[in-house]
């Protein structure tokens, strides 16, 4: 008597994908250029653990991240969360290793995180972080660099219409301060950090009917959030509105300071601007923030996000350790890519494809595939004999751009022919010019 096997239904949790090399392709090219970028300013590559004790996770990113987090007891009875971000797990990474790495310390960090939210376009519940921190200086430099690390980013990966909006979290300290709302400040932020999506309306309505402002208040601080115009012409704008408070008034100055050296290094006006609105939902940020958005789809979000976390260290160690940085959003900005026609359909993780004929040839197509692997050229050799016209199907349906093709009088003869697979056309090449051959060609 047999039992019949029951099978499991294959399928994912929601908010979590499988990545086919279609998509882990690109996504793996864009962490590889961030990471190249990284590297010519001198930040250095860390990791850390996607557990750690929840009292190192809890409170730091506000109550909406501490609902969001992974949280559960291990086999050993700890109390454990899933790292919602990178930068609460560096600033105890910092505290605990410091004394070995010294300061300054410019870090890059490539991992998941994972938060248990509604899922939206390009925003899921498990998703790469790509961040680089500066820590322990409170230099205007580094802010600066943070600017400068980004633009030059986004412009390694392709993009050359993209905006990096500026506030500094002093400002909107000093015009708090001036409202008499410091200590609604918390609530405040998190609010007006739904400006863009949410819009002027609901925003308002919020900070009356939710946190408790007057309608004086209100109309203060959403007229401070929407003003427009130059860095410059703003900058004159808000001095009045901050003059009484001394922690505005370091804003100010800041801000002055990064703008003028961003332009002096050489970022395009038109992709820098200050924007007053921008507050960032995270409880620990002091100081200069970061949004980058896309000018072609605006829509989609902020693709870069951070900014400067004076304090976060110091719930960790006695030693003051002010930082820096910001976040690629690796996800969200493949998403973005993708609508804008960026990404090229490719299954292939190298450019050519060597069908094999005849099967008493094993070492010789081996041996082939081993010379021009050795001149950097990467090469996938088709496991079997087949029909040449069934291994090229396989080859387009995968997206190789080349196919090395060899038989036994091309092995006699030393020759090869050299098949362009989005042309559709073909050449003899003389074995020992076949991975030159190749270079031209891609």
């Amino acid at each position: 008597m047999s039992s019949k096997k029951q099978l499991i239904q294959p399928r994912t949790l929601k908010g979590f994908r499988d990545f086919l090399p279609a998509a882990m392709i690109p996504r793996e090219r864009l962490i590889d250029t961030a990471k190249g970028v990284y590297r010519s300013f001198g930040f250095s590559p860390i990791d850390t653990p996607s557990l750690e004790y929840t009292e190192v996770l809890l409170g730091k990113g506000g109550a909406e991240t501490d609902k969001q987090m992974y949280r559960f007891t291990d086999h050993g009875g700890r109390d454990v969360g899933m790292r919602f971000d990178l930068t609460v797990p560096f600033a105890r990474f910092a505290a605990q290793h410091i004394g070995t790495l010294g300061t300054p310390f410019k870090r890059y960090h490539v991992g998941p995180v994972w938060r248990g939210e509604n899922t939206q376009r390009g925003r899921y519940r498990e998703f790469i972080q790509c961040d680089f921190d500066t820590i322990g200086t409170t230099s205007t430099t580094s802010d600066v660099e943070a600017a400068l690390v980004i633009h030059e980013l986004f412009r390694a990966i392709g993009f050359e219409r993209f905006t990096i909006r500026i506030n500094d979290r002093r400002l909107l300290t000093g015009l708090l301060e001036s409202l008499d709302l410091l200590e609604q400040q918390t609530s405040v932020l998190r609010v007006l950090d739904k400006l863009d999506k949410a819009g002027p309306g609901a925003v308002a309505s919020e900070l009356k009917d939710g946190v408790g402002l007057s309608e004086a208040q209100v109309s203060a601080v959403l007229e401070f959030a929407q003003l427009e115009g130059s860095p410059a012409a703003l900058l004159e704008a808000i001095e009045p509105l901050v003059r009484g408070a001394e922690v505005g008034l370091a804003g100010h100055s800041g801000l002055a300071t990064l703008f003028e050296a961003a332009t002096a290094a050489g970022v395009p006006a038109e992709r820098i601007k200050l924007d007053p609105s921008i507050a960032r939902g995270l409880d620990y940020y002091t100081g200069a923030i970061f949004e980058t958005f896309l000018d072609d789809l605006p829509g989609i979000g902020s693709c870069c996000s951070g900014g400067r976390y004076d304090d976060l260290a110091t719930l960790y160690t006695k030693q003051d350790l002010p930082g820096v940085g910001a976040s690629l959003g690796v996800d969200r900005l493949l998403a973005a890519m993708e609508e804008l026609g960026m990404i090229e359909a490719q299954s292939a993780p190298c450019p050519v494809f060597m069908p094999m004929l005849e099967k008493d040839r094993l070492g010789d197509y081996l041996a082939l595939a081993r010379e021009l692997r050795a001149a950097g050229v990467g090469v996938e050799l088709y496991p079997e004999p087949r029909k040449l016209g069934a291994q090229l199907k396989y080859a387009d349906r995968r997206g190789f751009a080349l196919a090395v093709i060899a038989g036994s009088s091309e092995f006699e003869s030393g020759t090869c022919q050299l098949k362009d697979l989005r042309a559709k056309e073909g050449v003899e090449v003389a074995r020992g010019d076949l991975a030159a051959r190749i270079g031209e060609l891609l």
